[in-house]
């Protein structure tokens, strides 16, 4: 018997039809024989919800309360997933993720998972039960209610797959696989059979919204395999799995565009050991990530400074460099929160030249001017406007020939 993880997501869980169909869908799996632990999100849009109230109390609420409000919309569908499969004779018990011990750091809407006790996950699984277990919340070591950031879920599911060292973890969601790229802005993107776990890593990253980006860092690190599936169509999805010596790598695995980008550019810096740690030190300690940087040759004593943020961060970013730059005698800083990121990924970028050329010509040839550009490895990301994601994203699949299945 192989014990499977399977995790849903909130457009699986959107209505009680839809939980009583992904009831019907583990039970057909506990009948192949597996046993099974599920995850799940909050209904479809709950979040949201419970987001909008709190911010009509207070626009920037307490992150701690706010942890509290939102750890309840996956509370409401555990019991209701755990009431369906009962109602079917399926035995069944639901945890929240103080219940099952997931426990976290205490960076509240942003927590990392520490530690996971499976001892009563096992024990329910032994007595022959399902173990429903809400996704995206865990416990800190002061006993208050965390969040793992949105699509926390993933990371939830794979976590505890690792931890119960399962089979393999499926994520079920409203898409069938992982795709060559958003299919709803080129109809010609592709669903690939399987991509390894570090092309995965770098597209999450850069902005496809199939997977979060630590559910695949767990997965990745304790070779969980991951399969992404589809709640409402059959089919095998995409496998995510470690990279084999024999595979013939696909030059470029998928093209992403990721709309949660801001920028922010400080001028006039004095260009001195340091400088950077002063801008993006108290950048830092806000608990603002920081995506690309580029700072310009030094000229006459002064330099420019610019960096990327999440779009969500904008306003505080801004508000805390406008201070710092106030404090170092800076110019003034700029803000753009109209801009986006497109990236193109491939672990066969390692072997071929000319990639980086080829997608700045085509670019160009589109007359999309490009702003900033971040590479590593298998990826090359740049920035431009807003305006330009579609035309870019379609221009690159097509001048790659994403549609056209290679042999890997």
């Amino acid at each position: 018997m192989s014990l499977i993880v399977q995790k849903y997501g909130g457009t699986s869980v959107g209505s009680p039809e839809r939980i009583a169909h992904v009831a019907d869908k583990v039970i057909q799996a506990r009948a192949q024989g597996h046993d099974v632990v599920v995850v799940v999100s909050a209904m479809s849009g709950e979040t949201d919800r419970l987001l909008k109230l709190a911010r009509e109390i207070d626009p920037r609420p307490s992150e701690r309360e706010l942890d509290v409000l939102l750890s309840t919309g996956e509370q409401v569908t555990i019991a209701l997933l755990s009431i369906a499969l009962e109602k079917r004779g399926c035995p069944a018990r639901s945890y929240t993720g103080a219940q099952v011990c997931i426990r976290t750091d205490s960076a509240h809407t942003k927590a990392r998972i520490m530690d996971i006790d499976a001892a009563r996950i096992f024990q329910d699984l032994k007595a022959g039960r399902v173990v429903v277990v809400a996704g995206f919340q865990g416990v800190d070591e002061h006993g208050n209610i965390t969040t793992l950031g949105r699509g926390g879920s993933d990371t939830t599911a794979v976590a505890l797959a690792a931890a119960l060292k399962a089979d393999e973890c499926q994520i079920y969601t409203d898409v069938d696989g992982v795709y060559t790229t958003d299919p709803r802005i080129e109809p010609k993107a592709r669903r690939l059979e399987r991509i390894t776990f570090e092309e995965m890593l770098e597209m999450a990253s850069l902005g496809a919204k199939v997977l979060q980006i630590r559910s695949v860092e767990f997965a990745g690190k304790y070779n969980v395999p991951l399969r992404v599936l589809s709640s409402f169509t059959e089919g095998p999805g995409t496998l995510i799995t470690s990279e084999e010596p024999s595979m013939e790598q696909a030059l470029i695995s998928g093209v992403t565009a990721n709309r949660d980008e801001a920028k922010l550019t400080v001028t006039g810096v004095p260009d001195q050991p340091g400088i950077a740690h002063r801008i993006l030190g108290p950048i830092a300690a806000a608990n603002i990530e920081v995506d690309m940087i580029v700072q310009n040759v030094g000229e006459h004593g002064l330099t420019d400074f610019t960096f990327t943020v999440h779009r969500n961060d904008y306003d505080k970013a801004l508000d805390i460099v406008k201070q710092t730059a106030k404090e170092m005698g800076a110019r003034e800083v700029q803000g753009d929160n109209r801009i986006v990121k497109v990236s193109i990924v491939g672990v066969g970028m390692r072997s071929h030249a000319g990639i980086a050329s080829q997608m700045f010509q085509t670019l160009a040839a589109e007359g999309i001017n490009i702003r900033m550009i971040s590479t590593s490895e298998i990826k090359i990301s740049v920035v431009v406007d807003e305006k330009y994601l579609e035309l870019a994203v379609r221009a690159l699949h097509n001048a790659f020939k994403l549609d056209q299945a290679a042999q890997r």
